[in-house]
């Protein structure tokens, strides 16, 4: 079968490998769509956190399954699902509290073990979503988009809560979406105008704000002088997630969505004083993913405007490096397989 390959940064390469045995509690899954997220951009360039080349990159996948023995889940071939890409132990604390996201020997496909950027892939059928109803561009979007709902989950925001979301990215516009849909009073955040008019267009915010044109000044008379109780940084900018501890109220909460590399620093008095509540999120659960499923199969994410940019398996490589710049104004790539 074939296989896409990132040798090393700046390097990918079609390859032929032989297809994956199944093994008991797994599944054999033809994948049909690929989602390139900022985890994909950042391993090419050689800029993403716990990773180790080469690598077999994708975790945003959609597909059928193609082989699978009886399993409590009722799969069966001919299914479509959307694959949980976070093999999680099943044993650790995390994962005993039900916090599989956040397992202590995580492997995520495409990043510490082998991804899905190949023809067939073996797969736990326990971490298999079946996707009735959606379309394989549906499907594979759920991945990106249970990142957002999880973040939101963890938040506990309220109905008619100012919630400002800072990073118009793919994760940040998911933030957007269900903060929207939870009843939230959203205030997006970018430096880039084009991404704040898609947050207007595609999320439905309330509000935007140049992250470049006197933030604090725009928050300020947007939420009457109180400033948003929510806050979650989607952007994975060191200088961003810092300047993020200005922004929520007295109370509020701020909520790291994106990752970075090295540490970040902030004010302690000035924390102390509005008594924040700083929190990590990673990944999701498969709660978050249902949840999602749900949510696009009612119509309530428009997936359609989401994807921006597509193409074939063999043409990906072609088309990657241009990906990579603004120039092509991509939302959301999704390969074809």
């Amino acid at each position: 079968m074939k296989s896409i390959v990132c040798e090393k940064p700046n390097e990918f390469k079609m390859v032929e490998v032989e297809r994956p045995e199944l093994k008991t509690g797994e599944a054999l899954v033809r994948i049909r769509r690929i989602g390139i997220c900022g985890t994909d951009y950042h391993a090419y360039r050689g800029n993403q956190p716990f990773f180790s080349y080469p690598r077999t990159l994708g975790h945003e996948l959609s597909g059928e399954i193609e082989s699978i023995d009886e399993n409590p889940a009722d799969l069966k071939p001919g299914d479509q699902v959307s694959v949980i890409p976070y093999m999680n132990c099943g044993e650790c604390i995390a994962c005993r509290n039900g916090k599989t996201n956040c397992c202590t020997d995580m492997k995520v496909l495409g990043v510490h073990i082998e991804g899905g950027m190949s023809e067939w892939i073996t797969v736990p059928y326990n971490h298999l979503v079946k996707t009735e109803g959606l379309t394989l561009d549906q499907s594979a979007m759920i991945e990106p988009l249970s990142i957002g709902a999880h973040a939101i989950r963890r938040s506990e925001l309220k109905q008619g809560e100012y919630v400002l979301i800072i990073g118009a990215g793919p994760i940040g516009l998911g933030v957007m979406a269900f903060a929207k849909h939870e009843g939230a009073k959203v205030i997006a955040m970018d430096v880039n105008e084009e991404r704040l008019e898609f947050c207007r267009k595609w999320a439905r915010v309330d509000y935007t704000v140049n992250a470049l044109d006197n933030p604090v000044e725009k928050l300020i008379e947007i939420t009457k002088g109180e400033m948003p109780t929510v806050v979650f940084d989607a952007t994975g900018n060191s200088k961003s997630m810092a300047d993020a501890f200005n922004y929520p109220a007295h109370g509020g909460k701020l909520i790291y969505v994106g990752l970075t590399k090295g540490n970040i620093s902030f004010d302690d008095p000035d924390f102390h004083k509005k008594e924040l509540t700083l929190m990590g999120s990673r990944n999701a659960t498969r709660e978050d993913f249902e949840y999602v499923v749900n949510a696009v199969h009612h119509g309530g994410v428009d997936i359609e405007s989401y994807i921006t940019h597509r193409t074939s398996f063999d043409e990906m490589i072609n088309l990657f490096e241009e990906w990579l710049t603004p120039e092509a104004k991509v939302i959301k790539a999704v390969v074809e397989v």
